[in-house]
């Protein structure tokens, strides 16, 4: 028997139909198209604004994209982990509602919450379950409605943020060249000042106070964030390709968190990456937090081919922050 490896065998995504525009955004806030294009480059952002809808719901859409591309019959997985900032609830976890709704009855399921980060670390985590022999499919999903804590009277944080979902399954494989290959995670806890909800929590819980003075909405110091975005993110992964042989002749793709354009165009001058061969959607989307990197995949999925090198790479609040490197496991051209 050989060494069992993971591998990414199939990729599904969804995103809510109603776009919110910059125009919008200007008729809301004190903002304009060239503003926000200029800081962080985005044009427009979905949100998923039916009532009674939640990230469960995004969740769901995804991952039966997922199992229909795959065919993927349900009584063989084994687990499903749902990266999220988002909750539908505060308890039970979000990624059991998604099970439940997807009739898994052979799997169980948890959240990561690791922010923008939260995809990276929930797939280094299937892919541990993986090696240990224990599970042999996986569902990793990132998802995230952050139009359900975004202040929409904030014009520094509301053109930021836009909803999504995308799910990737992971599979066992003993085949060589392909498969997950390599990880370098941190967390730096000096972020909470800078990145955080001020109110919600068990410091400070839902009260008159907190709702009437909007404290339960994203609060970012930009500046800040941005700078140890760039810092970490250009680190993370020029440390994966240093100990993996890894240059800008043999990267096929690199697969940054969109937050910001910048931050992406900073981490590819950084590895001398040319942007062609840098995943980017966040015109379209806008930061969707732990759903950035697999709603990239998706996007990007017919592109791809079987050994490609692809770095992935993340950060977010917590200052939680990372990169992964894989091997692709298939033609993306002849999924459907």
């Amino acid at each position: 028997m050989g060494k069992i490896n993971a591998i990414i065998t199939g990729v599904g995504g969804y995103v809510p139909d109603y776009i919110l525009t910059n125009e919008e955004l200007a008729r809301m806030v004190d903002t304009s198209d060239e503003w926000i294009m200029t800081r962080v480059g985005i044009k427009e952002r979905r949100i998923l604004n039916e009532e009674g809808l939640g990230t469960s719901y995004m969740a769901r859409k995804a991952a039966k994209e997922l199992m229909r591309k795959t065919g993927a019959d349900p009584d063989t997985i084994d687990a499903l982990i749902l990266a999220t900032s988002s909750a539908d609830y505060k308890y039970p976890s979000t990624a059991s509602i998604v099970l439940g709704k997807l009739g898994l009855k052979n799997a169980f399921a948890f959240d990561m919450w690791a922010a923008c980060s939260g995809f990276l670390y929930a797939l280094d985590q299937a892919v541990s379950m993986i090696k240990s022999g224990r599970c042999k499919k996986i569902i990793v999903i990132g998802a995230d409605k952050m139009s359900s804590v975004t202040d929409y009277k904030d014009r520094q944080t509301c053109a930021l943020f836009g909803d999504g979902a995308a799910a990737v399954l992971v599979e066992a494989t003993e085949e060589e060249n392909v498969g997950y290959q390599d990880a370098f995670f941190r967390t730096d806890g000096k972020g909470l000042p800078f990145l955080h909800m001020k109110a919600g929590g068990s410091v400070c819980p839902p009260s008159h106070f907190t709702v009437d003075h909007r404290l339960h909405y994203t609060y970012q110091e930009g500046r800040t964030v941005f700078r140890y975005a760039v810092t970490n993110m250009s680190d993370d992964c020029a440390i994966i390709a240093e100990r993996n042989g890894l240059n800008k002749d043999n990267i096929d793709w690199v697969v940054p968190h969109q937050a910001n354009l910048r931050i992406i165009e900073a981490v590819a001058k950084r590895l001398d990456m040319p942007m062609e061969k840098v995943m980017v959607n966040i015109e379209r989307y806008g930061n969707t937090s732990a759903a950035t990197i697999p709603l990239a995949l998706w996007e990007y999925e017919p592109r791809l081919k079987k050994g490609d090198n692809l770095i992935l790479t993340a950060f977010g609040a917590g200052f939680a922050h990372g990169a992964s490197y894989l091997k692709w496991g298939y033609d993306g051209a002849k999924a459907k």
